[in-house]
């Protein structure tokens, strides 16, 4: 029997109504009328908080509805604007006071979080959350859905800034950073306990704190380096408002704090991943990322730098955190990685790269843009000089690791000890501030754990024993905050703290010992420290291009000079008692760092035999601390 017009249209009817209520069948696509005033990535809330319009950039994609409390998790079929690209929907009735948990359902089988959320529900991890760290969190919908959900609020709480205007970002060349995991830093791994330890830091000296990455990423015990949500603070530390409370107590102490962001890869959890996957790997129409990653360092999957998804992606993934947070500067990890070249070993990875440069200048143009006031742009980039070269001379500051030559010099082996690096000039940079040296990092063996572990020896002077690779230590310190330009320290490198960097496996949490602030020794470090910095901070001189050196041997010295100064730092580095012969460049009286009255040298070449790890900073005119 042929079927009726009228039998057609009720087929019809209850197919669509089956497709409705089936969330696993693609919906209809209703008929886009254009995006809204308001929308922008993400959710955006309008009518005071009481409706919502929430996009999604999926080009592509044949349907996505939005699911979650708002709809019992029914989902609500979005409109596809006229290129495709993005997908919206308003949502209408909300609490503003009330957080909402959402997914997007795509092509009727895939479920995403928000890419733009600022804050996600992870039915895995969030249970191992402490609620002293992170009070009143909302628990997972669980029954309602799988996987990572987002969540959104259109009154959430405001923190009231206090210290907006009486900061002032130090100076670039006079800039002490202190690299901190938030995990490993305390006990209770929290903003809250850290933000305990300020006046610990503050007495230190430093003036910037720079933190591990803090945005969410997989697990709740990581460095941070497996990002998957950008805008969204990972609650194992605390909330938001607790991250931004940190950051004005900070600015109220005067010092800067600078995130660790990482835009080389994302990893899997990322919606942006998984919306374009297939093998096991980015497919080739991501809008994002590679296919495969470019270069020999890549871990995750490895973003296109070049398309324009992704440059969009990362302005307003920086964006955000300078305006949200008031946070004064990023440090880029592996940011090297930021190219389309094909390399498969260190050497052609860091080869000069002009592409490379071209879009590292095109990312710092639109931060200048955004705030043109000292913001701290620095890269972990080990490329090629004549590259980064370029680079510093568009202000951006670069990584210089001098972990390895500095720590042979602290252990006694002399032969590959020259940290002459440490200098910008030998980098070609025409500036000091560019240049940002450390003898450790997240990165890098702690130079304690191999002083004690395969330090030298000569008769009864043995660097393998603690309070002599403590001053060992010291003396390395005096040379490197002699040295002009912007410094980091590692967290506890003040200390001396002697735990490997592969103990409970190199990522792994690390034991947290500030009962070292009690042993007389270290502590005499830590003070030993405080009076660099405050020397490197108090006296004009630590800038001064007009710097002379000898770092190869085993007697080492700096000189520097200026207008109204020298200062001569000369210290032994073997283990034995060695001639020291310096130039000081004029006879007279002289001062000792740290004592008030002159010595006066008959001629002007300091000659002395200097025990082994004896050390001196010597200045023509007195020196502030």
């Amino acid at each position: 029997m042929k079927p009726t017009l009228f039998m057609v249209l009720i087929l019809s009817v209850l197919a669509l109504a089956c497709k409705k209520n089936n969330p696993g069948t693609d919906p209809v696509t209703p008929v886009d009328t254009g995006l809204p005033s308001g929308a922008k990535d993400g959710a955006a809330f309008i009518n005071n908080g009481k409706s919502a319009i929430v996009t999604l950039y999926a080009p592509l994609k044949k349907s996505v509805s939005l699911t979650g409390d708002f709809n019992n998790w029914q989902g609500t079929a979005m409109k596809n604007t006229a290129d495709g690209n993005t997908w919206w929907v308003q949502i209408d009735g909300l609490d503003p006071n009330v957080e909402y948990a959402y997914q997007f359902l795509v092509d009727g089988t895939l479920k995403v979080a928000d890419p733009y959320c600022q804050k996600v529900l992870d039915p895995d991890n969030d249970t191992y959350i402490d609620s002293k760290t992170y009070p009143g969190l909302r628990t997972y919908p669980a029954g309602k859905t799988t996987g990572i959900v987002s969540v959104m609020q259109g009154n959430p709480p405001v923190y009231t800034w206090k210290n907006t205007t009486t900061f002032t970002r130090p100076a670039k060349d006079n800039l002490v950073v202190y690299e901190l995991l938030v995990r490993d830093f305390t006990a209770d791994h929290n903003y809250a306990s850290t933000l305990q330890k300020l006046d610990y830091l503050a007495s230190l000296g430093i003036n910037a704190i720079e933190l591990m990455p803090v945005n969410e990423f997989e697990g709740n015990l990581s460095w941070g380096y497996n990002p998957s949500f950008y805008f969204a603070p990972d609650k194992y530390y605390g909330t938001k408002t607790a991250l931004q409370n940190f950051i004005d107590e900070c600015h109220g102490r005067g010092i800067a704090v600078i995130l660790d962001m990482v835009l080389n890869h994302s990893f899997g959890q990322s919606p942006m991943v998984q919306l374009y996957f297939e093998n096991g790997k980015p497919a080739a129409n991501s809008p994002w990322f590679n296919v495969d990653p470019t270069h020999p360092y890549n871990v995750g999957f490895d973003f296109n730098h070049e398309k324009a998804a992704t440059k969009t992606f990362v302005k307003n993934v920086v964006k955000f955190w300078m305006q949200e947070y008031k946070i004064d500067g990023f440090r880029f990890d592996l940011s090297k990685g930021f190219t389309q070249k094909i390399s498969t070993d260190d050497a052609s990875f860091s080869a000069y790269d002009a592409s490379r440069i071209a879009i590292w200048k095109e990312y710092n143009n639109y931060i200048k843009s955004i705030d043109p006031n000292n913001f701290y742009v620095i890269l972990e980039h080990f490329a090629d000089a004549s590259e980064e070269t370029v680079l510093a001379g568009e202000g951006m500051m670069l990584w210089n690791n001098l972990n390895y030559n500095v720590n042979e010099a602290t252990m006694g082996w002399l032969g590959n000890s020259d940290f002459s690096w440490a200098f910008f000039a030998k980098h070609g940079f025409a500036k000091s501030e560019n240049l940002v040296n450390f003898m450790e990092s997240h990165d890098e063996e702690r130079t304690m754990f191999k002083n004690i572990s395969y330090g030298n020896a000569s008769g009864g002077y043995n660097v393998q024993d603690l309070g002599t690779a403590l001053k060992r230590e010291e003396m390395a310190a005096a040379f490197l905050f002699s040295v002009p330009g912007p410094k980091m320290i590692w967290q506890f490198e003040e200390l001396g703290y002697d735990v490997s960097i592969d103990f409970n496996g190199r990522t792994g949490n690390k034991p947290i010992h500030w009962e070292y602030t009690d042993d007389p020794k270290r502590k005499a470090l830590y003070n030993a420290y405080a009076a660099f910095i405050q020397m490197k901070k108090k006296n004009s001189i630590f800038s001064s291009p007009n710097a002379s050196y000898n770092l190869s041997g085993a007697v080492k010295y700096i000189k520097l000079t200026d207008a109204t100064n020298t200062v001569v730092v000369v210290g032994n580095f073997d283990v034995v008692a060695q001639a020291a012969s310096v130039n000081m460049g004029t006879s007279g009286n002289w001062y000792e760092s740290g004592n008030s009255s002159p010595v006066n040298f008959s001629s002007s070449t300091y000659t002395k035999t200097l025990a082994p790890g004896e050390y001196h900073i010597f200045s023509k005119s007195a020196l502030s601390n």
